[in-house]
């Protein structure tokens, strides 16, 4: 009789589950090092938010007469900014990686779709939340205060937001082919879901289509989440975009994360 004939039910679930979560490791631990030595791409990615908030922010704190001060008001949509680029990143090697031929031998591991999957949203989060942790040293330029409270709800929050970005890039990376037609959806969805999304600007005040189309975008309530988490340590306390229960806004971003990686897995199975 084999060992692996031995084994209980249970312990060869045991061993297949740390076969699937050895396999994600080490697609997680690849995504990092392309990043590290890739050092160029992570400045890159860090400039958007950064000019966002000390050009554009500062240039247009004059002409907006937000309450509470528009650089405060404009630090959760750079925050969301800076964890959607390296979800854009990661998309964008998939599309590379299926043209090139590379994502066909990763999937001929002995391993399931979902591990690689995940093992690659996993490192992009790690770099987005890496990154959302270094715009957090410019939280004093928008008078919002180094609380350690804060700051670690912040970190935690944009590492589910990372996730759930990276999972969703990802599904639209193994349904759309080739990589030209996949970053021109991306480039036609996600710009202005960005800018409907009240990280620039208040609903208040907007013609009613503009303000249903907000309300409507997913990304929204990504923003108002990270506003509704700094309001409490502001003083005098910034009103929330939406009223939707935060931890309601936590599970369908958490929901909807888990579910483009379920589905982009579902995709890489069938056969073409």
């Amino acid at each position: 009789m084999t060992a692996s004939a031995s084994l209980t039910p249970s312990s060869r679930l045991l061993h297949r589950l740390l076969w699937e979560a050895r396999a994600a490791h080490v697609v997680w631990r690849r995504e990092l090092l392309h990043s590290v030595r890739n050092p160029a791409r992570l400045l890159m990615a860090l400039v958007q938010p950064v000019v966002y908030l000390l050009v554009f922010g500062i240039g247009f704190a004059a002409m907006l007469p937000i309450h509470g001060g528009y650089l405060t008001y404009l630090f959760p949509g750079v925050l969301m900014m800076t964890v959607q680029a390296p979800a854009i990143a990661i998309g964008s090697s998939i599309a590379v990686d299926r043209e090139a031929g590379f994502l066909r031998e990763m999937l001929v591991a002995p391993v399931h779709r979902v591990s690689l999957l995940a093992g690659r949203c996993a490192g992009g989060s790690t770099v987005a939340t890496f990154q959302g942790v270094l715009v957090l040293g410019l939280a004093g330029v928008a008078h919002i205060p180094y609380t350690p409270e804060l700051m670690i709800e912040l970190v935690a929050e944009m590492a589910l937001l990372a996730f759930t970005m990276t999972a969703f890039v990802t599904l639209l990376a193994v349904v759309i082919a080739p990589a030209p037609t996949f970053h021109a959806v991306i480039g036609f969805t996600l710009t202005p879901m960005t800018f409907l999304s009240g990280a620039l600007f208040p609903m208040g005040g907007l013609p009613g289509w503009l303000t249903a189309l907000m309300v409507a975008n997913p990304l929204t309530y990504v923003v108002d989440l990270l506003r509704r988490t700094i309001a409490p340590y502001l003083a005098p306390q910034e009103p929330a975009a939406v009223h939707s229960p935060v931890l309601m806004e936590l599970t369908v971003t958490a929901a909807v994360g888990l579910l483009s990686l379920l589905l982009a897995a579902r995709r890489l199975s069938r056969p073409r």
